[in-house]
């Protein structure tokens, strides 16, 4: 039965109050009662003229007055204006109240008590301007009824019908009163279940999103943090409150997190930033993480109001951006390399070229008469020409093998001692003629190693190779041999030029040469230590160059004694040298002209 007429009470409420369930318990709370007590005494007010007889004027006013709740319930259904309907309700019940004090002694009657009721029904519209209209209302019906009692303007009671008619209106009052406190109960329950509904949906949201919700008071302190934070902080929520979550900030991000903080309390804007902080406890201090802040203020701007914030974790996002600042600039060096690819191949083809066409011509020629000597003097020119072009040919396609992971290695026993001594032996006419001293300085009972010989004796004769190139008139080269740890420890040290420390991480690149050798002839392609390093990763070795320009250059090779007969790995991330030759052959037009 209950349930029924709530459900029709529900059915009265202005569509335009449906859409918030608070403003619809307000509706509710106002025209439920009134009807439910304006019923009840309508219903009862029959009886009471059979009890009562014939109706006095103050009973026709009380009974007229008892349609007044269902009109105003009827005008708030109809036009959904609370604040009308309250003033409406205001004016009714004090005009009651005011007339039977009127009629019943004045400020001393009884019924002149019920003016106090009045203001306590318009805190239900949860308005400002309509309890202070109240209030006005009521001090007015109150000071008309103290200025008529005291200036003798009341006339005395109706003796014959005041006993009667005063308990009828004590009991319609009562039953507003009564229905006044059903409505208040209404209401507060509805606004505690509201709140309740509200809080579990916020803890539901904040408890299983990723991001962090935090609520910075006034003075920057952190009041609310939410259980995700332990996720990303490692500690519980409850040791980031007040300012130990500044204290996770980094040191030099703590200006942004702050000036993030200060714009919003201040411009009451959205503001953003983004930091670093520190996870993990006092006793294990953690790494900082990249985070992300954005700021929102809670009520309106220009005043001192709270933060709400929101951080999300952006460590996967920095890492992104970081690897791509990376690839682009490996991009950029491979377009480097691209170009000193060209500029070194096209010298190192061009000259022997030109040498092999010219003599050729020459020999060719039936107008020139050579001797027996020149003819073989420019027969040996032209071998010589030829066989640094099958050199030049032979490391591209080396270096290009290693790169694609294609260069097969035959383990074998390999003496350390005879493999640098045939390296010095081929050189050492290299370094007579360009005035430098070649020398050997190996340990005695050198251990065999296990590796390729081929591969073995092409990464002394490079590294022997560009000492002796980069070494200056009256220089001295040093090999050296020696076992250290179950390694084999090859040592090319050099008096020459020297590398500066900016070129000497990129020392092994291919086709890259340092800056010191431009100072002199740039014979070469840049592929002896990219040819070093790959050869020596296959023999799961390490390279380690170390130098100062003016000063020389130390390279020391490890090669395991022994090691498993593995595949090689696959190289870390280099351009493809096939791509770079398809590129140098599709440049070969222009490269003839800028020559």
């Amino acid at each position: 039965m209950l349930a029924s007429v709530w459900s029709y009470v529900d059915a009265l409420v202005h569509p335009s109050a449906r859409a918030d369930a608070l403003t619809a318990a307000r509706h509710r709370a106002f025209i439920g009662p009134r009807l439910l007590g304006s019923f009840a005494a309508l219903a009862g007010f029959p009886i009471y003229l059979v009890l009562r007889g014939t109706p006095g004027a103050l009973d026709v006013a009380t009974f007229g007055w008892l349609v007044m709740p269902i009109s105003i319930s009827y005008f708030l259904s109809r036009t959904g204006r609370l604040e009308g309907a309250q003033i409406l309700s205001t004016l009714s019940i004090g005009t009651l109240v005011t007339a039977a004090a009127w009629w019943t002694g004045g400020i001393n009657s009884y019924a002149a008590v019920w003016l106090a009721v009045v203001p306590f029904e318009a805190a239900l519209s949860a308005s400002r301007r309509l309890i202070a209209f109240t209030l006005a209302f009521t001090l007015a019906c109150t000071t008309l009824l103290l200025t008529a009692t005291a200036l003798s303007l009341i006339p005395p009671p109706l003796i014959e019908n005041a006993q009667g008619s005063a308990a009828a209106l004590g009991i319609i009052l009562a039953l507003f009163a009564t229905a006044l406190a059903l409505a208040v109960g209404s209401l507060v329950r509805t606004s505690t279940a509201l709140l309740s509904a509200e809080a579990d949906r916020f803890r539901l949201l904040a408890g299983h999103t990723a991001d962090i919700v935090i609520r910075h008071g006034r003075n920057g302190g952190v009041a609310y943090i939410s259980p995700s934070a332990e996720s990303l902080f490692g500690v519980p929520p409850a040791e980031l409150l007040g300012h130990r979550l500044f204290d996770r900030v980094h040191v030099a991000d703590r200006p942004a997190y702050l000036t993030a903080l200060s714009e919003t309390a201040t411009n009451g804007q959205s503001r953003s930033a983004e930091f670093r902080v520190r996870s993990g406890g006092e006793q294990t201090p953690g790494h900082f993480t990249w985070v992300e802040m954005r700021c929102q203020p809670i009520g309106q701007s220009g005043k001192r109001d709270d933060i709400t914030a929101v951080l999300r974790d952006i460590g996967e996002r920095k890492r992104r951006e970081e690897a791509l600042q990376i690839a682009r600039a490996d991009a950029e060096r491979a377009n480097a390399s691209k170009t000193q690819f060209l500029a070194a191949v096209s010298h190192e083809l061009r000259t022997p070229l030109n040498a092999i066409i010219g003599f050729s011509d020459m020999l060719g020629s039936e107008s020139l008469t050579l001797d027996a000597d020149r003819r073989r003097e420019y027969a040996s020119l032209i071998n010589d020409s030829g066989r640094h072009l099958l050199s030049v040919v032979n490391g591209i396609l080396d270096m290009s093998r290693i790169e694609a992971a294609d260069f097969e290695i035959a383990p074998e026993p390999v003496a350390p001692a005879l493999a640098v001594s045939t390296c010095c032996d081929i050189l050492a006419l290299k370094a007579h003629e360009c005035g430098i001293e070649l020398r050997t300085r190996m340990a005695d009972d050198l251990p065999e190693i296990l590796a390729d010989r081929r591969a073995v004796d092409q990464i002394l004769i490079n590294l022997v190779s560009n000492a002796i190139k980069f070494t200056p008139r009256g220089g001295r080269v040093t090999v050296g041999a020696s076992s250290e740890s179950g390694n084999l420890v090859l040592t090319v040290q050099d008096s020459g030029i020297g590398i500066d420390e900016e070129d000497l991480s990129r020392i092994g690149e291919a086709f890259y040469q340092a800056r010191g050798s431009y100072d002199r002839r740039p014979d070469g392609t840049g592929l002896g230590l990219s040819i070093v390093r790959g050869l020596v990763r296959l023999h799961d070795g390490i390279v380690d160059i170390r130098s100062r320009p003016g000063e020389g250059t130390l390279v020391t090779v490890r090669l395991p004694l022994e090691r498993a007969n593995r595949s090689a790995p696959k190289p870390i991330d280099f351009a493809q040298i096939g791509r770079r030759v398809k590129e140098f052959s599709s440049s070969n037009d222009q490269v003839k002209k800028s020559a």
